[in-house]
């Protein structure tokens, strides 16, 4: 690896022209060079391929646009990593923002730390046009060695907050065709391989809110959607064991209510199948003495009474009764 290595960022993008013009320009504004943008048009219906074609002519040879099918932001950021160059991998959302330094403090970071895999910093979390109020969004101020097992409370930073070394993302492989959670389920497998994080006490991107397509909307209630994050929640409990992460921890014990909670809301959207395998994978996540408890076994004789579909939706109009 040369003083001065390359750095490949992803940017998967889906009719969102404008924000992505201002996320490619905070990749092009890095202090640290040499860098390379791949652009992956995941099949865009609007003027998104003008301003791609446009990019590519104003910054030859640093930003690289290809074109593909829809497929969602999974399949997208996997042809761009399949082309990539750098020693270090930036994914980044075409509507969120890198601050001018990142890509020089995290990999000074990853160099005087061989042992660390990934390195993140703080990350802001605005609106788009407003003004950066200095609070680290989520846990992206606190100082982890690893991804698990706070992973499994939430995602706890955001899809531009992390910079990871090329020899870490080549043996994850493939990221999944998902087009919920497929971040959340590739940063778990991360986890399972026990990589490393170097922490950056600095903040280094944003993430911003706004009213133009967010792929999370609907994920409660949308069969496509909540589909793919049963995959994504079976997978990501899978890592966790795989990693010895166990049930009496508490944050497996957050993830298996979760596991509830996401198959109650598939019966609810109709898909039975995955909401019987969410509902014993929660209990499968669950300490013995919890998974004996009256809710699960309540839960599991009124489903087999009723049916999965018409009790996820008597639970989860329960739910939304509740204060």
């Amino acid at each position: 690896m040369t003083e001065s290595p390359l750095v490949s960022t992803i940017i998967p993008v889906y009719n969102r022209a404008r924000m992505l013009r201002e996320a490619v320009a905070s990749v092009i504004a890095q202090t640290h060079r040499p860098i390379e943008v791949i652009v992956v048009d995941d099949g865009s219906t609007d003027d998104t391929v003008q301003a791609i074609a446009e990019l590519a002519r104003v910054h030859p040879g640093t930003v690289k646009p290809i074109r593909r099918d829809n497929a969602g932001p999974g399949a997208a950021r996997e042809t761009g990593r399949l082309i990539a160059s750098g020693d270090f991998i930036q994914y980044l959302d075409s509507d969120d923002l890198l601050l001018p330094d990142k890509f020089k403090v995290q990999v000074k970071a990853l160099l005087d730390h061989p042992e660390c895999g990934i390195a993140y910093g703080m990350t802001h979390h605005s609106g788009v046009g407003q003004p950066l109020v200095p609070i680290p969004f989520k846990r992206t101020g606190e100082a982890l060695d690893r991804l698990f097992p706070a992973l499994l409370m939430s995602r706890w930073w955001s899809t531009s907050t992390p910079l990871y070394r090329r020899a870490v993302t080549d043996p994850l492989g493939a990221w999944l065709p998902l087009s919920n959670e497929e971040d959340w389920e590739y940063e778990a497998r991360a986890a399972r391989h026990g990589v490393r994080l170097a922490f950056c006490p600095v903040f280094v991107s944003v993430t911003r809110w706004h009213d133009e397509g967010r792929l999370f909307v609907g994920g409660t209630v949308d069969p496509r959607k909540l589909r793919d994050r049963a995959k994504a929640h079976e997978l990501i409990l899978e890592h966790a064991q795989a990693a010895g992460i166990t049930a009496d921890q508490p944050e497996m014990r957050h993830f298996a209510r979760e596991l509830f909670l996401l198959s109650r809301q598939c019966g609810a959207a109709g898909l039975a199948e995955e909401s019987r395998t969410l509902f014993h994978l929660a209990r499968m996540a669950s300490t013995p003495e919890r998974s004996a408890g009256w809710d699960f076994r309540l839960y599991g004789q009124a489903a087999n009474l009723l049916g999965w579909e018409r009790l996820g939706r008597l639970t989860c109009a329960l739910d939304r009764l509740r204060p």
